[in-house]
């Protein structure tokens, strides 16, 4: 296959994971009534390794040093991310949660400034005042605190931001079914400890919850970050961040739609700006200067 082609499947499996990912943040939310959170992730992430396992089991010879640091690294930052992400869901809107969680598009690079001193551009440097904005107008409250699901919400970007890099950097000339399957079972056998230290298991759970556990497993889970480490090893680090972000957008719209959000017009200039905010930081707007 051509590597237009691949380029090509690179961003339809992106585009894919967003919008999965995007409705997940709904059936995350209505399973969190029955699930703490830790176990949710340790299910997700362990359910995960097991799927990929049979499809890694030829292949498991191959791991070398790059490979256990690449996996251990990313789920390490997988977990946190998710964790953050998570116990913010449950103080927080869907909506708001999806929104917030797209600063890591914005953080990203100021990280690889961070790792490899290539300084942010001015497109950059605009971009995050204008999602400190967007942040602040869905955040802030009249008395100009921020509240504990927002603000939980925010710290998981940047761990988002520093999977992007992670994987950015492990990604290129291994398989990325492995990696995958690596970071999973890292991530969900910390979340899993974390979960019998520190919260109470599941009992009796309705079928309905079951059925989006598996979903959550199987789909948001395996093959959503399969596709996302895919799609990442045919796409440029930014490209793959800003297709990502549509994440935010199919969770906000989800999330009125169902009644869990209602819009008003400051809700809505924040998630306007802080998703301009990230079109600015990745498109740089090449796409107005191509067509002036």
């Amino acid at each position: 296959m051509t590597d237009a082609k691949m380029k090509n499947l690179g961003r339809i499996a992106l585009f894919s994971a967003a919008f999965l990912w995007g409705v997940s943040f709904i059936l995350m939310k209505n399973v969190l009534a029955n699930v703490q959170p830790l176990y949710i992730i340790a299910i997700r992430f362990c359910g995960a390794a097991l799927i990929l396992l049979p499809a890694c089991a030829g292949k498991l010879r191959s791991i070398d040093r790059g490979y256990f640091t690449g996996g251990i690294l990313m789920g390490l930052a997988l977990l946190i991310a998710y964790v953050f992400q998570t116990y913010g869901l449950t103080l927080t809107t869907p909506g708001k949660n999806a929104f917030l969680t797209s600063v890591y598009c914005i953080i990203v690079p100021f990280l690889y400034w961070a790792l490899i001193k290539k300084r942010p551009d001015r497109f950059n440097a605009a971009a995050a005042a204008i999602c400190i904005i967007g942040v602040g107008l869905i955040s802030l409250e009249g008395d100009l605190s921020i509240g504990a699901g927002d603000a939980l919400t925010i710290v998981c970007g940047f761990f988002f931001a520093l999977h992007i890099v992670i994987t950015a950097r492990y990604v290129t000339g291994r398989n990325p079914v492995l990696l995958a399957m690596l970071q999973f079972a890292a991530a969900g056998v910390l979340a899993l400890l974390g979960a019998l230290m520190l919260e109470s298991p599941p009992a009796g759970l309705p079928a309905a919850d079951l059925w989006t556990l598996l979903f959550l497993t199987g789909v948001s889970t395996a093959g959503c970050l399969l596709m996302q480490v895919f799609g990442q090893k045919y796409s440029p680090p930014s490209q793959a961040a800003v297709i990502m972000t549509f994440e935010s957008v199919f969770g906000a719209l989800a999330s009125v739609v169902l009644l869990y959000e209602v819009m008003t017009f400051r809700l809505a200039a924040g998630f306007t700006l802080t998703f301009a905010a990230v079109i600015i930081s990745e498109t740089k707007l090449g796409f107005i200067r191509n067509n002036g």
